[in-house]
């Protein structure tokens, strides 16, 4: 028998059940963790917003109806604390996300000025996606890393697919304008 849904587990949860809704967390956790450092600029208050998410998510175990995919769910507690946050955070300054040991000495091969140029591109990104508005920020944030159909993305936003693709749309073109001198374009 294979591994039991979302579903199944959240069904689960409501009864109480810690060991089915720590599956979830595990389950989980890396994309709320990912999607959340991701839309705050940095990593930094990631790990405990993901902590509130599951929190929720525990507390609305025992009501949870699977009208939608459980990560559509998920990410729709993910969405509301990350714009709180965001909201809260208004003067914040956007901080990269950091940089692995392995990223900071380059790719096997790559020489210390490729590095260097990789880093400063990866950064320079980081801070285009951070300075979109939240909506168009979560949009890319869904699509780009977690793959998420536009369908699934339109529930998280709570509007419809046409607006999710204008959203794109709109994000695209200005983290095409904001990344021209890095792509060589002018």
């Amino acid at each position: 028998m294979g591994e039991p849904e979302d579903a199944e587990l959240m069904r689960l949860a409501g009864r109480g059940d810690e060991q089915a809704f720590g599956i979830l967390v595990e389950r989980h956790q890396s994309m709320v963790i990912g999607t959340a450092a991701r839309m705050l600029g940095g990593a930094e208050g990631a790990e405990d917003l993901a902590q509130q998410v599951f929190v929720r998510a525990w507390q609305a175990a025992r009501g949870y109806k699977p009208t939608a995919k459980f990560t559509t769910w998920l990410l729709t507690i993910t969405r509301n604390l990350v714009f709180n946050e965001c909201r809260r955070r208004a003067s914040h300054k956007t901080v990269p996300l950091e940089d692995s040991a392995a990223e900071r000495l380059g790719a096997p091969g790559e020489s210390a000025p490729e590095a260097l140029q990789l880093r400063e591109l990866q950064r320079a990104v980081d801070a285009a996606i951070a300075a979109l508005p939240e909506a168009q920020r979560m949009a890319v944030v869904l699509r780009r890393f977690e793959q998420m159909p536009y369908e699934d993305i339109a529930k998280v936003l709570g509007t419809s697919v046409s607006s999710v693709k204008s959203l794109l749309f709109r994000a695209r073109g200005e983290l095409q304008s904001r990344l021209q001198a890095h792509l060589g374009a002018d």
